[in-house]
């Protein structure tokens, strides 16, 4: 009879240890569906304008490393986590010091065993070191400005911007954008929810800019691009904006405060 009893306290203590380890793994956060900017990258002083992310969707990694994307095989748990070290990326030259950046920071995510909140911000783990911190990344447009990189021309092309003009937007509390064309002002409304952004009609000023050459075409191109517009991805201090298709309509960088 005793040993009978104490069979079944065992047993009950172990029946109640599963069920608070389930209890407490299922109150921990989940990674997927997040994104977040590289804060810091131990005994190493980040380049300024050389901003890497990291985005979990299902069982991938996406981001920029700083100086280009890249693309990870991932599998996460509670506590654990594994990046796939056959990662796909693109091949941009960058200067010195940001491509230094960029290779530490692919080999800590290499490096990554295990992950932890710290506050509102995202620590990777390799046993007891911490390998890099991440802060989460901003979710709205509203209040924010931007210089634009790179814009669709019609033409299946993404152009630079000329030289000597500027193309820029910023997008204020209230639901209304403006900015700059090139040679005119535009100013409008947009709607933004999660990643679907469209904006509505934009008016402009009927200034004449003759110089530099090809400043008129470029901005007709380029309010025919913001015209496509179906979704907004926030990569740090970047934004892509794209067509329903998927095709990039306009690159910008944030300005800074």
């Amino acid at each position: 009879m005793k040993r009978t009893f104490v069979r079944c306290a065992m047993t009950g203590i172990a029946a109640l240890l599963v069920a608070a380890g389930t209890l407490v793994a299922s109150d921990q956060p989940s990674l997927k569906g997040t994104g977040w900017v590289l804060s810091g990258l131990p005994g190493r002083t980040l380049v300024a304008e050389a901003t890497a992310t990291i985005r979990f969707e299902a069982d991938r990694a996406h981001g920029t490393d700083g100086c280009n994307q890249y693309s990870s095989g991932v599998t996460t748990s509670a506590a654990a986590i594994r990046f796939d070290p056959k990662a796909a990326s693109t091949k941009m030259a960058c200067p010195q010091d940001v491509s230094d950046q960029a290779s530490a920071f692919l080999v800590a995510l290499a490096r990554a065993k295990a992950w932890r909140m710290e506050g509102r911000n995202l620590e990777l783990l390799d046993g007891a070191v911490v390998v890099a911190r991440f802060e989460p990344q901003a979710k709205t447009l509203a209040g924010t400005a931007w210089s634009v990189t790179g814009y669709n021309n019609g033409k299946q092309a993404v152009a630079s911007v000329l030289l000597d003009t500027t193309l820029g937007f910023a997008f204020a509390d209230d639901g209304k954008v403006a900015g700059s064309a090139g040679c005119n002002r535009f100013t409008g409304t947009f709607t933004s929810k999660g990643e679907a952004l469209s904006f509505g009609p934009l008016a402009t000023t009927r200034k004449a800019c003759p110089k530099p050459e090809g400043i008129l075409e470029q901005e007709q191109q380029f309010l025919a691009a913001l015209g496509t517009v179906a979704t907004a991805r926030l990569e740090g201090d970047r934004l892509e904006l794209r067509a329903k298709d998927g095709a990039l309509a306009v690159s910008a960088r944030k300005n800074s405060q």
